[in-house]
């Protein structure tokens, strides 16, 4: 890992973690980012960020969150459950001046829309446990255009290529529909499990989204519904993963053969399908 020099005046991250003892805790889904070169080409995947407020979840011992103040951003807002943490991210918000502010608290319970202070991204290595669940509530709000302007997060490599599947590829499922639905998504690149502390098992990559000015008009909730229903029975008809929903006649208000299977829908088909049963 390349961690030798810290070009922010601050130590080394190797050195962040063996002072304050921050030994990974796998029930928070932790993995420590420690390569800051790394960290930066996370940063600059997000864009300019002079002028936007940046909200960061899980940041840890502060890698990303450092390389998001290193390019300028205006203001991180970082969400960390892990108290342990919390006195190496005040040495970071004491040495840039108070443009880091943190919150202790689980993302999953947090308002982030109201932290939003002017133009907001998110940029963040997500903690495995709740990453999927975080992108599936921003993409299913109920108020478009969102808060932020675009997300820029780190998955395990097999949950980012579902994120960016379309209609056809083998990965193509629920994330994919929800993300094709509001969002235009791409993976900017993989990340090796040598990058962490501890290494996952897997290969990480960063996705890089951004919101869809006018998405098809469907409602969140059904869509995510009809879309777990679809996916949950994979290989089995429509008419029949769908039949708690309405099944045939259901898929006959919207001129959909039974016989077809989830991975062959477009997101525009499950918009249609969504919509038929809100409003059944």
């Amino acid at each position: 890992m390349n961690d030798n020099v810290a070009i922010d005046g601050l130590p080394p991250l190797r050195q962040v973690i063996e002072k304050h003892e921050l030994a990974t805790k796998k029930s928070l889904g932790q993995n420590f980012l420690l390569d800051l070169n790394l960290t930066g080409r996370i940063a600059r995947t997000a864009g300019d960020l002079t002028e936007l407020t940046v909200i960061e979840v899980g940041p840890g011992p502060g890698g990303l969150t450092r390389a998001l103040l290193m390019h300028g951003a205006k203001q991180v807002i970082a969400i960390e459950r892990d108290s342990r943490c919390l006195p190496v991210l005040a040495e970071i918000s004491d040495h840039y001046e108070g443009r880091l502010k943190v919150i202790e608290g689980d993302a999953l319970e947090v308002d982030m829309a109201s932290l939003a202070e002017g133009p907001t991204a998110i940029v963040a290595n997500l903690p495995y446990n709740v990453g999927t669940q975080l992108l599936v509530n921003w993409l299913s709000g109920p108020d478009w255009p969102p808060f932020y302007k675009s997300l820029t997060l780190m998955f395990q490599r097999e949950v980012a290529q579902r994120i960016v599947a379309q209609a056809g590829d083998n990965h193509f499922g629920r994330l994919g529909v929800l993300a094709g639905w509001r969002c235009h998504a791409e993976i900017a690149f993989d990340v090796s499990p040598q990058a962490f502390w501890p290494p996952p098992k897997v290969t990480s990559s960063v996705v890089h989204l951004t919101p869809r000015e006018t998405p098809i008009e469907c409602d969140g909730t059904a869509l995510e519904t009809i879309t777990r229903h679809a996916f949950g029975q994979r290989r089995k008809m429509l008419r029949q993963s769908l039949k708690p929903l309405g099944g045939q006649e259901l898929l006959d208000r919207v001129g959909i053969e039974g016989t077809r299977r989830a991975e062959t829908l477009d997101v525009a088909e499950f918009c249609a399908l969504a919509n038929a049963y809100k409003t059944a």
